[in-house]
């Protein structure tokens, strides 16, 4: 007989559970093992009734076709970043040789921009349907421009414009098989990489010479106010050729991060074929009468600032009206002209610069500066005395690429470098573009823009000029001469601004190839640091 306690304790706890049949056991453990599997049980048949909303089988079902949801299976990598078998060297010269970048001898530049493959069928028929429109749009006649020229002479740059059209508007559309080929996608990028370049050095010419007594400042202001991302839309539409940029969509009911990529891509390409087929008159003509861009607008004034008076006088040409588009773009200079761009000259050196031949700096430096840098350049002038002043207005020029703002803006606002460091950093960058096209001819635009962003840092600008030695001539005012001289944050930054000074002087006396010149072979601005001592 149990005790009373142990007694006491089983009827507080009730009956004790009695063994279960083997068989009971068993049903058990199965049903426990189906649950835990998580395997979802069939479909109900047609003829069975309707499960209830907590059904446990319907909840399983639908478990499970969530987890299928969520975890696919793993996808296989792209087909990009499978490594391929690098060509031999039959097939990769057999490549190169039928590519049309090496076609044209005479034109390195255009050649380089041509597509690096025959143009396939779908890019003839998109020819065929879109091109008539976009020529009619830009003033241009729609005939081929394979008629152009004198019979089969492909040294007509004009011959090739239907190409780099066609190219131009190629922006990356991801729902299109044709723009995703290589030599389209890479030929398109290759356009727009030089059309910025383009729009900003024409930019910087006609508001140079628009407007003679103005800073480098507000006329920034103004170019961005006219082809800033924003507004480049506006004038895709403007022109009638937003259907072709985005021929399946609204423009004006696109957000920004939408229109705005694709329509700069395609503003920026369509001048860079521009350019290399017509030339820079042609730009400004698109620009101003197919785009119908206005300078005087409203929208395009820079903001209001504080004017230092310009009491030097200017050349009459500039004091009688504001010169047009027209004036910029249809102007060439006499054969006997002094240089290349003479009103550009005008533009940026002020006469009143001859007050200062024969003082100290143009005794003394002047002649050094111009050994290091190669001047005078012998010119074959008709007459004699057109070359001595030929190298009087360089040596001025010379003279004014060196006076920092700190010693003449005040008193005379354009007795210093400013306009000439504007006009140096557009075509620099310009000259630069072009090299870097004509020497990687199957590399996409982004990694060129990106090799020509860092080769044309300011640090390396400056210390081009450094490593010649010419830091030592800077004309500084003497009420910072010792700051400049002895802090490295400030003179740098001004060795910078000389070294865009000058480029922008040979392009106004002797034109681009003298720019050409000076940055590959007296400088050497492809190394990326300056070379050891």
């Amino acid at each position: 007989m149990a005790p009373p306690a142990m007694a006491f304790q089983a009827l507080a706890l009730g009956p004790l559970p009695l063994p279960l049949p083997a068989a009971r056991r068993r049903r058990r453990v199965r049903v426990l093992a189906v649950a835990a599997d998580h395997t979802p049980p069939p479909p109900p048949s047609p003829s069975s009734p309707p499960e209830p909303a907590n059904s446990p089988s319907r909840l399983l079902r639908e478990l499970a076709e969530r987890k299928k949801a969520v975890s696919p299976k793993k996808k296989h990598p792209p087909r990009r970043f499978i490594l391929k078998p690098p060509l031999d060297d039959e097939r990769l010269t057999q490549r190169f040789l039928s590519s049309p970048q090496l076609s044209l001898k005479a034109l390195p530049l255009l050649s380089s921009c041509l597509p690096s493959a025959p143009l396939s069928a779908a890019d003839r028929t998109w020819m065929d349907e879109y091109l008539l429109e976009a020529k009619q749009a830009l003033g241009y006649p729609l005939a081929p421009s394979e008629t152009l020229g004198d019979g089969d002479d492909d040294g007509c740059p004009a011959r090739h414009f239907d190409v780099l059209l066609y190219l131009a508007f190629q922006h990356l559309d991801t729902s299109c098989e044709r723009t995703r080929t290589r030599h389209v996608r890479s030929g398109h990028s290759r356009l727009w990489f030089l059309g910025q370049y383009v729009l900003e050095l024409a930019f910087c010419e006609f508001f140079l010479q628009r407007y003679p007594r103005e800073s480098p400042g507000p006329m920034r202001e103004r170019v961005f106010a006219l082809i800033g991302k924003r507004a480049i839309p506006k004038w895709i539409k403007a022109a009638s050729l937003h259907n072709l940029v985005f021929p399946y969509d609204d423009l004006d009911k696109m957000i920004r991060k939408d229109r705005e990529p694709p329509a700069k891509a395609v503003f920026w390409a369509l001048f860079g074929a521009i350019y290399l087929c017509f030339g820079m008159p042609e730009v400004y003509r698109v620009l101003f009468e197919a785009f119908g861009m206005d300078p005087e607008d409203e929208s395009c004034q820079p903001k209001l600032r504080r004017q230092l008076e310009d009491v030097d006088y200017v050349s009459v040409e500039f004091e009688k009206r504001q010169l047009t588009w027209q004036d910029v773009a249809a102007y060439r200079p006499p054969p006997d002209a002094l240089f290349a761009h003479p009103r550009l000259f005008r533009a940026c050196v002020p006469p009143g610069m001859h007050r200062f031949r024969g003082n100290i700096w143009d005794f003394d430096n002047r002649p050094k500066v111009m050994n290091t840098l190669g001047y005078p350049l012998p010119m074959n002038d008709r007459i004699p005395e057109i070359t001595e002043a030929r190298n009087i207005e360089l040596g001025l020029g010379l003279q004014l690429c060196f006076l920092h703002p700190s010693k003449h803006k005040f008193e005379h606002p354009r007795f210093c470098l400013e306009r000439l460091e504007y006009v140096g950093q557009k075509i620099q960058d310009l000259v630069m573009a072009e090299r870097l096209l004509m020497k990687h001819l199957d590399a996409p635009g982004r990694w060129l823009a990106e090799k020509h962003r860092r080769l044309l840092m300011n640090k390396y600008c400056g210390r081009y000029l450094r490593d010649k030695h010419l830091h030592h001539y800077i004309i500084y005012g003497e009420s910072v001469q010792d700051r400049f001289e002895h802090n490295r944050r400030l003179r740098n930054p001004s060795t910078t601004a000389v070294q865009q000074a000058i480029h922008g002087l040979a392009y106004c006396v002797y034109g681009k190839p003298d720019v050409r010149r000076l940055m590959f072979e007296v400088f050497d601005f492809e190394q990326v640091q300056p070379k050891a001592v």
